[in-house]
């Protein structure tokens, strides 16, 4: 029953391998791996307080290193999605300290210090994420934005949110990052274009639409001078 969980946990079908997982539960309450494949359903499902309770228990249990860092890095996330930053970082940080130096991890804490209003410590963070891993997405990407956003170095925030681009073409916030790089740097036609393109690809994400208006009325301003 498990197995079947786990299946449809991997083909992307969150509510039946729930039901399938719930019911092996019932059988296995103190089976730490069930709770982990448990806190990962929940985590796809958006439903963060189940999750919680169930990596939790994977955290504190004798699992493998692989599943207990999975475990971590999602608690983080789950704080940090839902606006608790400093147990984001709290989490990050002890992940580092026990010896867990990864690109992602450095990203992740990043992104919760700038979401803190500590942008030069969330730089240094991404900054130390690009050395272990110099073509990390998520790291370029936020690190262009953070550049852009606080106008530190312009022209590296563009390369950046390019080089982010180039691994993932089709990802609205990069492209969206990248759009915002290029208004800061005065290149507004393309940003224009990146704006539109990731607004496409995520109509209802608000600070993309915000981003592109902020483009528009440049360029309606420029042309009425």
């Amino acid at each position: 029953m498990m197995n079947e969980g786990i299946r449809l946990l991997k083909q992307g079908q969150y509510d039946r391998a729930l039901q399938h997982l719930l019911t092996n539960h019932s059988d296995a309450p103190d089976n730490p791996e069930l709770s982990y494949y448990l806190g990962l359903c929940y985590t796809k499902l958006n439903k963060f307080d189940e999750a919680l309770l169930y990596l939790e228990q994977v955290v504190s249990s004798e699992l493998s290193f692989t599943h207990v860092y999975q475990s971590r890095m999602i608690l983080g996330y789950i704080y940090a999605v839902t606006g608790r930053f400093r147990l984001a970082e709290f989490e990050f940080r002890n992940i580092l300290e026990d010896g867990f130096d990864s690109a992602k991890t450095h990203a992740a804490l990043g992104y919760a210090l700038y979401e803190q209003g500590q942008p030069e410590d969330a730089i240094e963070e991404l900054e130390r994420a690009l050395e272990l891993d110099p073509n990390n997405a998520n790291a370029l990407n936020s690190l262009g934005f953070m550049l852009a956003e606080t106008g530190a170095d312009l022209r590296r925030a563009v390369d950046c949110c390019q080089r982010a681009v180039r691994i993932r073409p089709r990802s609205p916030a990069y492209l969206d990052s990248l759009g915002w790089a290029y208004f800061k740097l005065g290149r507004v036609d393309e940003a224009r274009e990146a704006l539109r393109t990731a607004l496409s690809g995520a109509p209802n994400e608000k600070e993309i639409a915000n981003h592109l208006r902020q483009a528009m009325r440049h360029d309606t301003r420029k042309r009425n001078k």
